[in-house]
C-alpha cells in the first residue's frame, strides 16, 4: 500500500509511524511519502516551539526514528498544490493523509486591530523561529507592550520580549533573530486575560518557566484572583487547572522584586479596541469583566486605557484551506469523520484523510496528535481492508521522481536533513552551541544537496 503524506510535522510523522506499526506493514508491506512545504521537517517543532524549550524539542529525536525507516521518504520544499496537486497524489497512491497544522494567527474583530504595532503571535513566532518565509528583522522598539490571551503561544511571546538577547544566545536563534532582540527596548509586558485564573490555558510548567529568569518579574494583582462556583468544579476535576491556579495565587500574594522587567499578568480584562494615533498603537483598552456563576464572565461596563505600543495578538492559530478539499469556515477545519474526509453531501471523499490541527483545530499539545494519527489511520487501514481505497495509475515510487524531476522541482530528502543538520550544528560548535539555525531558504537548500533528480 502507497501512501502521501502532506505535511511532515509531528502530526504526520506520527500517521507514518502508526502505518509502520500496522498489520499490513507486517503483511503486504506499506511505503509513506511524506510532502514537506518547508526544506526541513519537523513543522511545530522546528517553527513554532520557543527557541528556550529544547526539552520540547527534544521530541524530534523520537521522530528521527519513524524517518529512518526505510519504508519511509522525504520530499521537502514541496508546495502543495503549486508543485503538486490532489489528482497527482491521486495517480502515485492509494491512500493521501494531510497533516498540514495551522500557521496563521485567528482574527480578532476589534476597533485599531490594523494600527501599526498590531502584531500576529504567529508572525513573531515564525520571526524568532528562524522562517525562512518571513522578513528577518523585527520591530521591538516599544517599551510597553501587551500580549492578548491566556495560553502557551502568549507565555511564549511574553517570555521572549521580556528575556535578555544574552539569555537566548545559548538556544539555536539565528544571528539576525539575536541583533533584533538585543536591540530589544521592551522593559514592561502586559498578559491580558479575559476570564480568570482558573480559566487559563496555560500549562503548569510553561509558567513556572516565567519565574526562572532573573530578569523577568512576574507580577499578578490580588484583585484579579477569584473563583465562582463553575472555576471551583474545573479546579476540582482538572489538576492542571489547580496547578495554574495556586501558582498565580502565590504570585499575588509576594512582594514585587526589583528585577529589571516587569511581566504582569492581568486577568477579568477583555480587549475592546486598539487605541491609536498617527496610525500607530498608543494603547488598549479593555472592558473589566466579572464571573456569572459558571466560569464564564460578564462585561461590567468599567474600562481601562492602558499605555503601551505595541500589542501581540495570540489569540489562537487558523489553518490554510487547501485546495480541492472541502472547507468549514467557521472551524477552519477539513470536515472530517475520525480523519475521513467528507464532502458537502456528507459522502467520504475517497482514500482522502486529515489529521491533526487540519482536522479538529489548533488545540492541544503536541502528543495529543498522536492520537488523532492514530484513529486516522485505522479508519484508512479499515478502507483498505474493505477495498474502499482507489487504485493508483502510477504506483512506482520511481514515477514520483520522474514527475518532480520534469517539473523542475527542487526538492530536499531525509538525507538532505542530516547534511543540514550537520551544517547547523558545525556553526554552532564555535559557540559551545548545540547548533545555530540557518534562516535563508536557499542557503537550507544548499546545505542540504537539493536538486532535481534524474
Amino acid at each position: 500500500m502507497r501512501v502521501a503524506v502532506v505535511g511532515a510535522g509531528p502530526a504526520g510523522i506520527y500517521t507514518a509511524d502508526a502505518l509502520l506499526k500496522s498489520e499490513v506493514a507486517a503483511g503486504p508491506g506499506v511505503s509513506i511519502d511524506l510532502f514537506e512545504r518547508m526544506p526541513a521537517p519537523f513543522g511545530l517543532i522546528r517553527y513554532g516551539v520557543a527557541p528556550d524549550h529544547p526539552r520540547i524539542k527534544g521530541i524530534v529525536t523520537a521522530l528521527h526514528q519513524v524517518l529512518d525507516k526505510p519504508q519511509v521518504r522525504l520530499f521537502g520544499n514541496i508546495d502543495y498544490p503549486t508543485d503538486i496537486s490532489l489528482d497527482d497524489l491521486r495517480a502515485f497512491y492509494d491512500a493521501v493523509v494531510f497533516s498540514t497544522g495551522a500557521t496563521a494567527d485567528r482574527e480578532l474583530p476589534i476597533p485599531g486591530i490594523d494600527l501599526q504595532g498590531s502584531y500576529g503571535a504567529a508572525d513573531f513566532v515564525s520571526w524568532y523561529d528562524g522562517h525562512p518565509d518571513v522578513p528577518r528583522t523585527w520591530p521591538l522598539n516599544a517599551e510597553r507592550v501587551a500580549v492578548l490571551g491566556v495560553g502557551n503561544v502568549a507565555l511564549d511571546v511574553a517570555r521572549i520580549l521580556a528575556k535578555s538577547a544574552e539569555e537566548l544566545l545559548a538556544t539555536e536563534i539565528p544571528p539576525n533573530v539575536y541583533d533584533g532582540l538585543k536591540a530589544n527596548k521592551a522593559v514592561e509586558i502586559h498578559v491580558f486575560g479575559r476570564r480568570g485564573p482558573a480559566q487559563a490555558k496555560f500549562s503548569p510548567m510553561e509558567l513556572r518557566e516565567l519565574d526562572h529568569s532573573p530578569n523577568i518579574e512576574v507580577v499578578v494583582d490580588p484583585e484579579d484572583i477569584d473563583y465562582d462556583a463553575g472555576s471551583i468544579e474545573t479546579r476540582r476535576g482538572n489538576k492542571q487547572a489547580d496547578i495554574v491556579a495556586k501558582t498565580l495565587e502565590n504570585w499575588a500574594i509576594r512582594d514585587v522584586g526589583k528585577r529589571p522587567h516587569k511581566l504582569f499578568l492581568h486577568f477579568f480584562e477583555s480587549p475592546t479596541e486598539f487605541l491609536g494615533e498617527d496610525g500607530h498603537v498608543v494603547g488598549l483598552r479593555t472592558e473589566r469583566t466579572a464571573l456569572d456563576g459558571t466560569g464564564n464572565v460578564k462585561g461590567t461596563g468599567e474600562f481601562r486605557d492602558w499605555d503601551v505600543s505595541a500589542v501581540y495578538r495570540a489569540v489562537g492559530y487558523l489553518s490554510e484551506k487547501l485546495s480541492k478539499l472541502p472547507w468549514d469556515t467557521e472551524t477552519g477545519t477539513v470536515p472530517n469523520e475520525g480523519g475521513r474526509v467528507i464532502d458537502e453531501a456528507g459522502s467520504h471523499v475517497q482514500s482522502t484523510y486529515v489529521t491533526g490541527w487540519i482536522r479538529r483545530g489548533p488545540v492541544g499539545l503536541i502528543g495529543h496528535t498522536k492520537g488523532d494519527a492514530n484513529e486516522t489511520v485505522a479508519n484508512l487501514l479499515d478502507d483498505h481492508a474493505h477495498g474502499r481505497l482507489h487504485t493508483p495509475a502510477t504506483p512506482d515510487p520511481e514515477a514520483v521522481d520522474a514527475f518532480l524531476a520534469e517539473r523542475r522541482v527542487h526538492f530536499t530528502t531525509w538525507a538532505g536533513w542530516y547534511k543540514l543538520d550537520a551544517a547547523e550544528k558545525a556553526l554552532g560548535e564555535p559557540q559551545s552551541r548545540e547548533r545555530v539555525k540557518i534562516v535563508d531558504r536557499e542557503d537550507m537548500l544548499r546545505e542540504s544537496g537539493a536538486g532535481i533528480r534524474s
